[in-house]
């Protein structure tokens, strides 16, 4: 018989009780591990006990609020993989981008509904494990992260120059801040050069275009 996989663990960061409480009830009946903490530094320091699959983090928060505690958290590399959530009342378009561009990958709001809590958890867990598979792929091949041919890439795609830089950086698990970093360009950029990338190569995901680039790498 094939072992149980162990259960997901779930990190919520948030100052009030009794978002914690609502949370953490509707996760552990859902079958996952929960931590929680109630600011970020705190937040912080429990990672470094426990590295969690996904992290739900408030964006308003008393002294580190959770735009700098994902910013510190994506600096570091031990974590930087870690799909972060913020969940917020801010809807506003500037609030939005500055989750984006702190390195979070989605967004709830508040007042918090569990079953989409849940569902957006689920999916992005499913994301996680699918590029962990292609980056290990990639790993075990020891040429496949410089194997993207780009003349090959921008004909057969309609790519351009840039996109099929970003594509490339993709391919080797780096995120839109790393890119951003190594390309000289804004994380909001790297997004709309992944957005034009999604249209032309017909994928929906970022995890399905790593592991499109991967394949042209076999």
């Amino acid at each position: 018989m094939t072992a149980a996989l162990p259960p997901s663990v779930v990190l919520i960061v948030d100052d009030t009780p009794d978002n914690l409480a609502l949370l953490s009830d509707a996760l552990d009946a859902g079958g996952y591990m929960v931590l929680v903490a109630l600011d970020g530094t705190s937040a912080l320091e429990r990672m470094q006990r426990r590295r969690p699959d996904v992290v739900l983090l408030d964006a308003m928060m008393p002294g580190l609020d959770g735009f700098e505690t994902c910013r510190r958290i994506k600096a570091q590399a031990e974590l930087a993989d870690i799909p972060v959530l913020f969940m917020t009342a801010l809807t506003e378009s500037e609030h939005v981008v500055e989750a984006f561009a702190a390195g979070g990958i989605d967004y709830v709001t508040k007042p918090l509904k569990t079953d989409e809590v849940l569902a957006r958890v689920a999916a992005h867990l499913r994301t996680a494990r699918e590029l962990q598979a292609a980056r290990s792929l990639t790993a075990s091949r020891p040429h496949a992260r410089t194997a993207l041919d780009l003349a090959s890439l921008s004909s057969r795609y309609q790519l351009t120059g840039r996109e099929v830089e970003v594509l490339h950086w993709v391919a080797c698990g780096k995120t839109n801040r790393d890119i951003g970093d190594i390309l000289g360009l804004s994380p909001r950029t790297v997004n709309k050069h992944l957005e034009h990338v999604y249209v032309k190569l017909g994928v929906e995901t970022r995890t399905a275009a790593a592991t499109l680039a991967v394949g042209l790498c076999r």
